[in-house]
C-alpha cells in the first residue's frame, strides 16, 4: 500500500483545481473538476476550482496558488499544452510532465513509440482522403473503428462495418480538426489497467450493450457494467499490470493514469490508449479500481495531489 508524503494539509499550501478547458471534454473535466475540489476542502486542504477555459496563463496569474490540480481533460490540459504553462510558471502540478502528456495524448505517437517497444497494439492505418479508403478495407477488412487521433472519452470514434459507412465516420472523426485514422477491431474484452505511483490499482472489466464502449457508454448509461475484481486470475492479472506499467514508463506517463486495453479470445492483449488526466466523476474507473483496494475516493484525490510534489 501507498505511503503518505503529507501529513499535514497546510503542506500542500494554496491548490488550484485546474478544470474545464475549452475542448470536447470540457463538461466532462467540469464534472471532475468539482468532485475533486469538493474532495480536496473535506480534506482541509486550502483548494480554489479555476476553469481555466481558453487561457490557461491568465487563469494561472489571479492568484498565488502554490500548486496546481491537473483535471483538465482532453486537449490543452491533456497534451502537455497546460504542463508547459505550469512549469514556466514555476508551479508544480499533478501527474505527467510535458512529454508524457504529449505523447499520451496522440494516439498515433503513442502506437509509434509502443511498436518501438514491441508492445501489442491493433494496426492502423490514415485516413486522409478517398484514396486510403480502398487500402484500409483491404489491409484492415470490416469491421475497423474509426477515430481522430488527439480527443479522448471516445469522441468523434465510429465502428464501421461496410464501405457505405466510411466517409461518414471520417467526417465525423475529421470535424474534430486532427488526423484520423482507422484502426483494426479486435473481438474481445475491454479492461483498463489505472496505477497511482508506483502501484497498480485493479484491473476493472467493462461490459456494454453498446456496440463499443462509446462516450455514451462511458458517461450516460445505466446499462454498462464495471467488474471489479475484472476475473481474470491472479497471474494473468499481474502480466496485464506489467504490461501497463511499460506502456505507461515507454512514453514517460508518470504520477497516475490509466491504460485501456483489449484482450481477444486467443487471451492476446492490446494495447488501445493512454489516459494521463483519468476521469474523477460517479462513472469513472480509477476511482473503482482504487476502492477496491480501500482507498477511499478523498484519500485517491490527495494522493493524486502528492504527485505534484514528487515532481514539482
Amino acid at each position: 500500500m501507498l505511503k503518505s508524503l503529507v501529513a499535514d494539509p497546510a503542506e500542500f499550501g494554496k491548490v488550484a483545481v485546474a478544470m474545464g478547458g475549452s475542448s470536447a471534454e470540457r463538461e466532462i473535466s467540469l464534472r471532475s473538476g468539482e468532485a475533486v475540489l469538493a474532495a480536496l476542502k473535506r480534506k482541509n486542504i486550502d483548494a480554489e476550482g479555476v476553469d481555466i477555459a481558453n487561457d490557461p496563463v491568465a487563469a494561472m496569474s489571479r492568484k498565488n496558488y502554490d500548486r496546481v490540480f491537473n483535471i483538465v481533460h482532453g486537449r490543452g490540459g491533456e497534451d502537455g499544452v497546460l504542463q508547459g504553462v505550469l512549469q514556466a510558471m514555476g508551479l508544480p502540478y499533478t501527474g505527467s510532465g510535458v512529454a508524457g502528456s504529449a505523447i499520451g495524448m496522440d494516439k498515433l505517437k503513442t502506437k509509434l513509440c509502443w511498436m518501438g517497444m514491441g508492445l501489442p497494439t491493433p494496426r492502423w492505418l490514415l485516413l486522409r482522403d478517398q484514396q486510403d479508403f480502398q487500402q484500409c478495407e483491404q489491409e484492415l477488412g470490416f469491421p475497423f473503428i474509426v477515430k481522430p487521433a488527439e480527443e479522448g472519452s471516445s469522441i468523434g470514434m465510429s465502428k464501421v462495418t461496410g464501405p457505405s459507412e466510411l466517409t461518414r465516420a471520417r467526417e465525423i472523426a475529421a470535424g474534430h480538426g486532427n488526423a484520423v485514422f482507422a484502426e483494426q477491431w479486435v473481438d474481445g474484452i475491454e479492461y483498463t489497467a489505472g496505477f497511482l505511483g508506483n502501484l497498480s490499482l485493479p484491473l476493472v472489466r467493462l461490459e456494454t450493450p453498446n456496440s463499443f464502449y462509446d462516450f455514451d457508454a462511458k458517461y450516460c448509461s445505466d446499462s454498462t457494467r464495471y467488474h471489479c475484481p475484472c476475473g481474470l486470475g491472479e497471474e494473468s492479472e499481474k502480466q496485464i499490470q506489467e504490461l501497463a506499467r511499460r506502456a505507461c514508463a515507454g512514453l514517460s506517463v508518470t504520477g497516475w493514469g490509466r491504460v485501456d486495453l483489449l484482450i481477444d479470445n486467443r487471451e492476446q492483449p492490446w494495447l488501445i490508449e493512454v489516459n494521463t488526466v483519468p476521469g474523477m466523476t460517479d462513472h469513472s474507473l480509477v476511482p473503482m479500481a482504487a476502492s477496491a483496494l480501500g482507498i477511499g475516493f478523498d484519500d485517491l484525490v490527495w494522493r493524486i495531489l502528492e504527485t505534484s510534489i514528487e515532481t514539482g
